[in-house]
């Protein structure tokens, strides 16, 4: 263990890393901080005589305060507990609080940071608790238990829990029926136009040039647009143009594009790279008149509810499409989004990663009681604790005997209320589960514990309903049926894309690139910026020519700002990615 006045030591040399004035006040409080009742733990207190409420500082977190409704009366019901969060997102994003609180010496009663740079600073400064003495008690927790070891590893204890963690292989998908990523339009009008065969990304134009023709007009009487785009988003690179790349097996790392088995590295200003190829595909797009004009101006709040109205037919995601438009009404009608496959396409998927994702989960060395932490963690990764917590993040169905309870036959099956909580607009939850809408009570820590696609042990299916046979089969409708008549009989995405060599698997390794030297940053900043705004230019470009010539402008001024030089480091950070990838696979199967 580290002593009081060593905790002291590390704190002054982790001052700098943190970028804050001073972390003197950490040490001073750790070394007065609370401690466990007990060593040696094998079992947590059954029920709690007491109120207690923690701080939660959650980095994922988009609202902040006390967590109310029906998640926050199960909480208090099994543990006394209320939930206060406090949110850098909603208190405007950035490091500002995080800085100020850890200057304080108390981050949060819980924690959830990022892997990698944030758990070490916070560890060395002392403010989060070692749990080693109630590990034994974390019965839930213990079926993680060599994830949980990874990510301690070389550390003096056990500071830290893993999320999105899956006894599944890291070969495996994380994603459940859909996968992140897929080129999703408008079936109904795919069908109308006598589902045409697609072999490129390329060769979709066309197709979705004809579905836009098949419905000009949506049925608010606005104009329809097969693309519409937004800048929300946009980071290293435009955002809408990092899409598609991914429906051949690549992913983002910085300035790289990284395939998912490791066989190719593109710097993404590559002349012959499939971020250049998106870039012609939009302009190509733009030239037909089938990407909204609005696309430069509007957020994505604004396009949802283009898409939710109709007016959009192709989805860059399955969630977009899907969660806005796939009503119960209109499935019924046949009407919908679903994946419509690229021959050639090699659609990225993240396999279930074996040490967990880039955020951890953690008790603060100043909590008040951290028995009490410790069994609350713990149940975060209990049956009862993914189906609640994840009811809004990995499609876990909540709680048992509210949205969902088994069958005759033993299989979990969801209620009328789940249905309509789930299914539906959203429903109000009965009084004795809590109040307001089921939505409006969902857990507000938007961290997944457990993948939503790992079996629930005491159910033996999915913790995602969507995998349930009893959901595909009282969801059968027009959409679906005629999608898998299409599709040869399969009844998901996911399916569909294994049964047809169709999915690249990103081993599911917790590799975290490490920040940026403060030189690297600014030189990256400058780059993405023109980056960003060249690629919006040449997607509405007005003839050829001029896209042409904006792409060369694009990597000389980049190259003149440093694009090289941070390409050097992000193609490392690349190759180090994959050897993660690799040895995780070794290591896990």
């Amino acid at each position: 263990m580290v002593t009081s006045v060593s905790r002291r030591s590390l704190l002054i040399g982790a001052s700098a890393a943190f970028g804050l004035l001073t972390l003197g006040a950490c040490g001073k409080n750790n070394s007065s901080g609370s401690s466990f009742a007990s060593a040696d733990a094998t079992a947590f207190p059954t029920a709690w005589s007491d109120a207690a409420k923690f701080e939660v500082f959650d980095g994922l977190a988009n609202q902040a305060g006390e967590q109310p409704g029906w998640f926050g009366k199960l909480v208090s019901d099994r543990y006394g507990l209320t939930l206060n969060l406090v949110s850098p997102n909603v208190a405007g994003g950035g490091d500002t609080l995080y800085n100020t609180r850890v200057t304080a010496g108390n981050l949060g009663d819980i924690v959830v940071v990022g892997v990698g740079k944030q758990m070490n600073e916070l560890i060395e400064g002392g403010l989060l608790m070692d749990f080693t003495p109630v590990y034994g008690a974390m019965k839930n927790v213990a079926r993680f238990d060599a994830a949980v070891q990874k990510l301690n590893e070389g550390k003096d204890g056990l500071y830290a829990l893993p999320t999105q963690i899956s006894t599944l292989k890291p070969t495996e998908p994380s994603e459940g029926i859909d996968p992140t990523f897929g080129p999703f339009l408008r079936w109904d009008l795919y069908k109308q136009i006598g589902y045409p065969e697609i072999s490129t990304l390329e060769d979709l134009l066309p197709v979705l040039q004809k579905m836009q023709e098949a419905q000009p007009t949506a049925d608010n009487g606005k104009k329809t647009y097969a693309l519409s785009l937004f800048k929300d988003w946009d980071g290293n690179m435009m955002n809408n143009a990092k899409q598609p790349v991914c429906y051949y097996g690549y992913d983002e790392i910085g300035f790289v594009l990284a395939k998912a088995d490791g066989s190719d590295f593109q710097g993404l200003l590559d002349d012959d790279g499939q971020y250049r190829r998106v870039l012609k595909w939009f302009f190509d797009a733009n030239q037909l008149g089938i990407v909204d004009p609005d696309s430069t101006t509007q957020n994505y709040d604004t396009l949802f509810s283009k898409m939710q109205a109709g007016q959009v037919l192709f989805s860059f995601w399955p969630w977009q499409g899907q969660s806005a438009y796939n009503t119960e009404e209109h499935m019924a009608q046949g009407k919908g989004f679903e994946i419509a496959p690229l021959a050639d396409m090699k659609v990225f998927s993240y396999g279930a990663p074996a040490t967990g994702a880039q955020q951890v989960i953690a008790i603060g060395s100043q909590v008040s009681d951290p028995d009490r932490a410790a069994a609350f963690l713990d149940w975060l990764y209990s049956s009862e604790g993914v189906s609640c917590n994840s009811s809004q993040t990995m499609g876990a169905a909540g709680p048992q005997g509210l949205t969902w309870d088994l069958n005759s036959d033993g299989k979990p099956e969801l209620t009328e209320f789940g249905r309509q909580a789930l299914l539906g607009d959203d429903a109000d939850v009965p009084s004795e589960w809590g109040t307001g809408t089921y939505k409006e009570g969902a857990s507000w820590l938007n961290v997944t514990t457990v993948l939503g696609t790992d079996v629930d042990p005491e159910t033996g299916y999915p913790f995602n309903y969507k995998m349930w046979e009893t959901y595909q089969e009282t969801t059968s409708n027009p959409l679906s049926d005629d999608w898998s008549a299409q599709m040869g009989g399969a009844t998901t995405t996911m399916q569909y894309l294994q049964d047809n060599d169709m999915l690249a698997v990103a081993p599911g390794a917790s590799y975290v690139a490490p920040d940026d030297d403060s030189q690297t940053e600014s030189l990256r900043n400058q780059v993405r910026s023109v980056i960003v705004e060249t690629s919006w230019k040449m997607a509405f470009a007005s003839d050829e020519a001029t896209f042409n010539s904006l792409w060369e402008d694009l990597k000389n001024t980049a190259d003149g700002l440093g694009y090289q030089e941070v390409l050097e480091t992000d193609m490392a950070n690349a190759k180090a990615q994959q050897e993660a990838r690799e040895e995780v696979v070794a290591e896990f199967g």
